[in-house]
């Protein structure tokens, strides 16, 4: 069955962006000309994404002003000949099929992925993690690869990328069965396991492709850490039952769920925007001494 929907998780309280999102939502922040869970949809469109759920939280409405028309801004921009910014803010709205979701509790990941189970229905799926901004210029988008890889091998796919074992403690950390290239059978996850523990140097990146059957090991899943509903947990119980791949995948990552890593983010994304000469000139000013 070919994938057709995505699940966007975006309903979290973005705590380590605070003050800055007591009013808006971590995802709208922007990184260069563009908000962070822009590029996550736009990733999904280019890989054959008919329809993207988005999960937010309840009066967390900036997300949904987002992606609808603003008919008069639009005309404010036709008045004045604005017509590069006029293509700029209509190509936002015709992305595609967006329906929202609203998590009343912020109960975790696997618990946000669960709330989409109505729309997602009996079919495999994508889950984007929008602080995990994926880029692949002139390739293959990192959700297409994940795509490629469930419909050649008719299993859950997640994204993996080798950390240094001393990073293992951030991650969640796949046991392989067997690696070929760039595919591994996962055996179990563990999440964030400290260097002397982890299994692998394997980690577990922000996009998977999930057979539907997932869905019900969530339903019975614990609630583990901080009360919430782990997705890790729900993929340790389906990888005992079905394969359950795992995929490194060709392209860059940029962390933008951490204020040093959106920092990081924006500089790398500066340097391949419009203005990258003039930025690159700026920062090769500054006085970067201590």
């Amino acid at each position: 069955m070919r994938v057709r929907k995505a699940v966007i998780p975006a309903a979290g309280f973005g705590t380590r962006f605070l003050p800055a999102t007591k009013a808006v939502p971590k995802e709208m922040l922007p990184l260069v000309d563009r908000p962070i869970i822009q590029y996550a949809v736009e990733e999904a469109v280019a890989s054959g994404i008919e329809q993207i759920i988005i999960v937010i939280a309840s009066g967390r409405s900036a997300i949904e002003e987002h992606f609808d028309s603003h008919p008069a801004l639009e005309r404010w921009l036709e008045d004045r000949g604005q017509i590069e910014l006029l293509r700029a803010v209509r190509r936002i709205t015709e992305v595609g099929t967006i329906a929202f979701v609203h998590q009343k509790e912020q109960l975790g990941l696997g618990h946000a992925v669960l709330m989409a189970k109505e729309l997602v229905g009996d079919e495999p799926f994508a889950v984007m993690l929008p602080d995990d901004v994926m880029l692949n210029p002139g390739g293959t988008p990192v959700t297409g690869q994940l795509i490629e890889q469930y419909s050649a091998h008719r299993g859950s796919v997640i994204a993996l990328h080798r950390v240094s074992r001393e990073d293992t403690s951030r991650y969640g950390i796949v046991a392989p069965l067997r690696e070929e290239h760039r595919l591994v059978e996962i055996g179990d996850l563990v999440e964030k396991p400290p260097p002397d523990e982890a299994p692998s140097d394997l980690a577990v990146l922000g996009r998977y492709i999930l057979s539907p059957k997932i869905f019900d090991k969530l339903e019975t899943t614990q609630r583990g850490a901080g009360g919430e509903i782990q997705l890790t947990d729900a993929l340790r119980a389906l990888a005992r039952e079905q394969p359950v791949f795992g995929y490194r995948f060709e392209g860059v990552r940029h962390d933008a769920g951490t204020r040093l890593g959106w920092l990081k983010a924006n500089v790398a994304l500066s340097l391949e925007s419009d203005e990258a000469d003039e930025f690159r000139a700026y920062v090769r000013s500054l006085d970067l001494r201590d």
